[in-house]
């Protein structure tokens, strides 16, 4: 018999969970490390269980995940045999997949009509126009991802190597990433070399940092990165036609705005919930039949 729901949203950096009564309440919640389905799914599936079982801790509880009815938003979830491989270790009696940005959405405008863009260690785009659903981007860090922490580290280290051998000026920004490396380029190849996208993004918030500062490298990724949302927001607000909310998520979402097309700012607004809310919210219509707006805690 299944007693309680599990939301989690799982990302690139970190897994979160949210233990749930059948009507939504929310009992407990647990944070563990990266679970992204695509590039690591065996850590990503330790993560998710860590997560579940801190939730459980939390809420004071004795931990028996198969009496768990769990819905799962996991970056990396639009790859077939990543989620095939996920769902058949999961410890929950129930679950289901879906992707990040879809509880996101839920989370972010409810149950109207809107838009997201997530902006932390990948990107994805969503919108939601009645009973159809768009998605943009999201595709995975070696095809995708544009504008995203991941992204944006990855180029900090490029322009680090081309201001190193005097193909771009050197900067206050790459004499900083370089300096990370005892300004050895090849302990940079080396990083580079086995590098997930959340290594690559630990380098993200130095690029704004001294972009702020009017640093040119600094300001050219950041550029390159918000010319990448603002045609990825062109596709999903055109899809609503102006209509609902426009909300801007992840870890980066407070940084870009400043770089963003003001045909993007004057939209934004906040989002009524969090990503995990959202999953709390689809784990109790999916699970136990009950509408979002009766999800609370």
């Amino acid at each position: 018999m299944t007693e309680y729901l599990i939301g989690i949203d799982g990302g690139g950096t970190s897994c979160r969970a949210a233990l749930a009564k059948a009507d939504g309440t929310i009992l407990g919640r647990g944070k563990s490390g990266a679970s992204n389905i695509l590039t690591d799914p065996d850590t990503a599936l330790r993560h998710i269980e860590e997560a579940a079982l801190l939730a459980f801790s939390e809420a004071g509880l004795d931990a028996d995940l198969r009496r768990c009815s769990a819905l799962l938003g996991l970056a990396g979830n639009n790859v077939g045999d990543a989620v095939n491989h996920v769902s058949a270790r999961l410890p929950f009696g129930r679950s289901d997949i879906v992707s990040d940005g879809l509880i996101a959405l839920e989370g972010a405008i409810g149950g109207g009509d809107g838009a997201i863009g997530i902006v932390g260690t990948g990107t994805i785009f969503f919108a939601r126009r009645g009973d159809t659903l768009r998605s943009v981007a999201g595709w995975g860090f070696q095809v995708s991802d544009l504008g995203s922490g991941a992204r944006l580290g990855q180029l900090a280290l490029q322009e680090s190597l081309l201001a190193y051998d005097a193909m771009r000026p050197m900067s206050g920004f790459t004499r900083h990433i370089l300096s990370g490396f005892d300004d050895c380029p090849d302990a940079v190849v080396e990083f580079a070399r086995k590098a997930k996208p959340g290594d690559f993004g630990r380098f993200a918030p130095p690029v704004f940092e001294f972009a702020a500062k009017g640093d040119d490298n600094a300001l050219r990724i950041v550029r390159a990165g918000a010319a990448a949302i603002d045609d990825a927001l062109d596709v999903i607000a055109g899809m609503t036609e102006g209509q609902g909310k426009l909300c801007l998520l992840g870890g980066l979402a407070t940084l870009y705005p400043d770089y963003l097309s003001a045909r993007h700012t004057g939209r934004l607004s906040e989002p009524l919930a969090d990503a995990l809310t959202g999953a709390v919210q689809l784990a109790a219509k999916r699970f136990g039949g009950i509408e979002p707006a009766q999800v609370r805690g």
